[in-house]
């Protein structure tokens, strides 16, 4: 992102907006999408309030919606975390978003509009862009943008809908399991290679290709949880504040 957690809230507040409960959402949600906040996190209501400047209500209301969307676990008189899927519920995401993605992918093979392609093919050059510099976070942006707008213009908007939610998912499952050490995720081929088909309207290739790439993603993964220490205003924030640091045990 091209600016900082407090110049956005500079720009809210100056604009008369409050922080709301969705901003959190949202702050919170591109942290995980980004694999800068980990499975496993604890993110206390005390914790989240100091760093946005809001009272617990409303940091409850945002922990609702996120435990919602199946961003954060919530269990009665515990601090909520950042979802922790099973190596089971890792295997059975990637299994049922090869299947919705691969017949998306297909639906849209030829039947893509210009615009739609070219807002593909700008995204994956700026995908290979950030990850030419070592811009991981872009390059996650960049990549989730590209399953995003197909999910988007999927013509079944069930399958679209179901996409969505699959992608968040998934997005949490390589943030959990990535090798240790391994620094991206980053496949050259798979993004230019599903553009080329849905240039070419060849539905079979496009699927495959969707097969191929998820597949390809889940062999990067280890499935064994890794012990980690999270400094949340870090991630959510920066420079001097409330600095907490927050472990996964």
């Amino acid at each position: 992102m091209s600016t900082t957690w407090q110049d956005e809230i500079a720009a809210e507040t100056r604009a008369g907006a409050r922080i709301s409960d969705r901003f959190i959402v949202d702050k919170v949600r591109a942290a995980v999408l980004t694999q800068r906040l980990p499975p496993g996190t604890r993110l206390p209501e005390v914790a989240l309030g100091e760093i946005f400047g809001v009272s617990r209500s409303v940091v409850r209301k945002a922990l609702t919606r996120l435990a919602a969307d199946h961003v954060v676990s919530q269990q009665p008189n515990q601090v909520a975390r950042v979802r922790a899927p099973s190596i089971e519920e890792t295997r059975e995401t990637f299994a049922a978003r090869r299947l919705v993605e691969g017949e998306v992918a297909a639906l849209l093979a030829g039947g893509s509009t210009p615009t739609l392609l070219e807002e593909i093919a700008l995204l994956v050059e700026r995908e290979a862009e950030a990850h030419a510099r070592g811009d991981e976070p872009a390059r996650i942006e960049h990549s989730l943008d590209i399953h995003h707008l197909l999910a988007e213009h999927s013509p079944n908007r069930v399958l679209g809908a179901m996409l969505t939610d699959l992608i968040l998912r998934t997005s949490i499952v390589i943030a959990l399991y990535k090798r240790a050490g391994l620094a991206s995720c980053y496949l050259a081929e798979d993004h230019p290679a599903l553009l080329a088909h849905l240039r070419s309207g060849d539905a079979e290739a496009a699927r495959h290709s969707i097969h191929e790439h998820l597949q390809a993603l889940e062999g990067l993964l280890d499935l064994s949880i890794r012990e980690t220490r999270i400094d949340l205003m870090a991630i959510l924030g920066q420079g001097e504040g409330v600095r907490m640091s927050l472990s996964r045990g």
